[in-house]
């Protein structure tokens, strides 16, 4: 089995080098590995991917050696898991906001004793059955990841209770989601409240956290509070930026058109 550079980093109490990806472009899998990058997180909640864009993808990541953290558009269990024996490394699930919940996710995606995950043992990430064998349920759990998002009110308040539970990897603080139910909700807890409650339940618990971050600076605050999970940069952010760049460009050599 494939080993996690991702779940490596964050036993060895480094940062994970993480960039994001929303479209079907193996190129940037293939450019992000040569740059650096530790995972990818492939966003399948708010962009458009078949199950077959997913599988069509993951042999990508292996071939160039470079984690996938893929955002599941569902909570279904024989889904999730799917996830994982068509190749990818990690799973991030949106909006967990009980032990519940981040408890259902466990059951559903780690093999006992930890979870309740189906055995089947002949998908890409046991080589067909090639590399499978007794110790393959084990090699799942120790090299696969689940990270759960902290994007409600309720999440933060409950932070300390799902970063307890075993199978949880770890915790990605959503500051979009969070954000705006601290706005439209009465309530005292500001957002840098927020990121302290969690970094202080996940130091507690021994899990890692993260968030995205907007810049170098920014990835240098966040470290010394202590995230792991950092996520910088992205296909979408690329793509205005060089757009806005290139639209300049023109208006430099030719000025404004109508």
């Amino acid at each position: 089995m494939r080993l996690s550079k991702t779940l490596a980093r964050i036993r060895a109490n480094q940062p994970v080098r993480m960039c994001s990806l929303g479209t079907f472009n193996p190129a940037y899998i293939r450019h992000a590995a040569h740059f650096g990058f530790d995972c990818i997180w492939l966003d399948a909640e708010h962009r458009c991917f078949t199950e077959r864009d997913i599988q069509n993808l993951m042999p990508y990541f292996h071939q160039y050696d470079i984690d996938c953290m893929l955002r599941a558009p569902t909570l279904e269990k024989t889904r999730l898991y799917r996830y994982f024996e068509d190749g990818a490394t990690g799973l991030m699930i949106p909006h967990v906001s009980t032990p519940e919940k981040a408890q259902m996710l466990v059951d559903s995606v780690k093999f006992p004793p930890i979870g309740d995950r189906g055995l089947d043992g002949a998908g890409f990430d046991s080589d067909f059955i090639i590399q499978g064998g007794e110790d393959y349920p084990q090699q799942a759990n120790e090299q696969t990841f689940l990270v759960v998002q902290i994007e409600t009110i309720e999440a933060v308040a409950n932070a300390d209770a799902i970063a307890a539970i075993e199978g949880i990897d770890g915790l990605f603080i959503g500051p979009g989601d969070l954000g705006l139910r601290l706005k439209t909700s009465p309530t005292d807890l500001t957002l840098e409240d927020a990121f302290a409650q969690v970094a202080a339940a996940a130091k507690k618990h021994g899990k890692a956290w993260g968030c995205p971050a907007l810049s170098a600076e920014h990835l240098t605050q966040l470290h010394e509070q202590g995230a792991q999970i950092l996520a910088h940069g992205g296909d979408f952010r690329a793509m205005m930026l060089m757009l806005e760049q290139w639209g300049l460009d023109f208006e430099n050599a030719f000025g404004k058109g109508d």
